[in-house]
């Protein structure tokens, strides 16, 4: 047998001791880990834990392994929004397939998990919105995926929002640029895959009972379309409307979730032509500053809520002292007086699939709530032990970091 594994190698070490030689299907279920949100997969799939961290396992060809494990490492690198890809095990006795090692992406959810789950308030359309937004990145990016669907799509929170992750990539390709041929036969597939994955969730009874999955399946060209057109049209406009058109361009690009990387401004006298190059790579301007300002890792709109926590409390502290508050100590402050203590009251065995950024986002969220029907500012500790007490008792527990014994 043999073992690729991208940098840092020293985090496979401790994989290394599995059974490799057998069948996934054959290995002890006290190596393995139950991941309740996990989905469907037409492979084999296993998920382990080495060392506090949690891997998925996938049998597959080898060639394909192969492909997948190149194109995962190329996509991770670009920090384009898919798994992250670890390692790959090929020439297993008994010429069996391939493994392919893949980070678990954590706090993710299948969409089977989450219209199944207590929190399963995401509707369909919401879904597929986001599996858009997802698409027309990668096509941005010159990929053509070549099966997505939901299955092959993980979802996590985003202060609220849903973010989509490329899982499964043994069908991408990588172009300089794709054809509108090739785009149209990405969407198309999308369409179907996803009507037949509502149909399949409709037959089960955990689709509600508004929704039509066809209905929903077939707006999925449209959404792509008028998506597709609002990142990359070119903008014709008289130069005196210039200065505000162009804001209003990059602010509806950036409420849509996407970051300009260039804006290109063509002026002549009958006019100017505005033409903009969108940075395909997760936008990450308010996840860099918080880390910055705290030292926390979350994602970017859970990042810009945090951020506003941290200039109100901020202000708060120039008001009380009197004077102002340098960034680095207000960041210091804020963490220790306010973020670390909500997410440190939260009892262990009610840990859910909430990272502790989305948990204190919805504190914050709890709190805006009691204070707008108290008509005054009910403060975060009455906030988080309301939560507590009434909104994280329904949350799914995580996925253990460890197997049982």
């Amino acid at each position: 047998m043999r073992f690729l594994f991208r940098p840092p190698a020293t985090e496979a070490g401790g994989l290394l001791a599995l059974p490799w030689a057998r069948p996934l299907e054959e290995w002890d279920e006290k190596l393995l880990l139950t991941v309740p949100q996990r989905g469907i997969s037409r492979h084999v799939v296993r998920f382990v834990a080495s060392e506090g961290r949690v891997y998925a396992l996938k049998e597959i060809a080898e060639p394909l392994a192969r492909h997948e494990y190149a194109l995962l490492g190329e996509f991770e690198q670009e920090g384009l929004p898919t798994v992250s890809v670890l390692g790959l095990c090929v020439d297993r006795p008994d010429d069996q397939q391939a493994i392919l090692v893949t980070r678990y992406l954590e706090h993710s959810m299948s969409y089977r998990y989450l219209f199944s789950s207590p929190r399963g308030d995401h509707s369909a359309d919401r879904l597929v919105g986001t599996l858009v937004e997802l698409l027309v990145r990668l096509h941005l990016a010159g990929i053509f995926w070549g099966d997505c669907s939901l299955s092959n799509t993980l979802f996590r929170l985003d202060a609220g929002k849903l973010a989509a992750y490329l899982v499964d990539a043994e069908t991408a390709e990588r172009h300089p640029t794709l054809s509108n041929g090739q785009r149209a036969y990405d969407v198309d597939l999308a369409r179907e895959r996803i009507g037949g994955e509502l149909l399949d969730l409709q037959a089960g009874g955990v689709l509600h009972p508004d929704i039509d999955p066809i209905r929903v399946a077939d707006s999925v060209p449209e959404r792509y379309a008028a998506l597709w057109d609002e990142v990359t049209r070119e903008e014709f406009f008289r130069l005196d409307e210039q200065r505000y058109r162009v804001a209003e361009r990059l602010r509806r690009l950036n409420d849509l979730g996407f970051d300009v990387d260039e804006v290109e401004l063509t002026t002549s006298d009958k006019g100017a032509r505005l033409r903009v190059d969108i940075r395909v790579a997760e936008i990450g301007q308010h996840r860099r500053e918080l880390f910055r300002l705290t030292g926390l890792e979350a994602q970017e709109n859970q990042a810009l809520r945090l951020l506003n926590d941290l200039r109100s409390f901020r202000a708060y502290l120039e008001q009380r002292d009197g004077h102002p508050v340098p960034d680095a100590t207000a960041g210091h402050l804020w963490r220790n007086e306010v973020y670390d203590p909500v997410v440190a009251a939260v009892p262990p065995d009610l840990l859910g699939v909430l990272s502790p950024a989305e948990l204190f986002h919805e504190v914050l969220v709890h709190r805006w709530y009691l204070s707008e029907h108290a008509g005054r500012d009910v403060g975060t500790t009455a906030a988080l032990r309301s939560y507590l007490a009434t909104v994280l008792p329904d949350q799914d527990v995580e996925v253990p970091a460890e197997p049982d014994d």
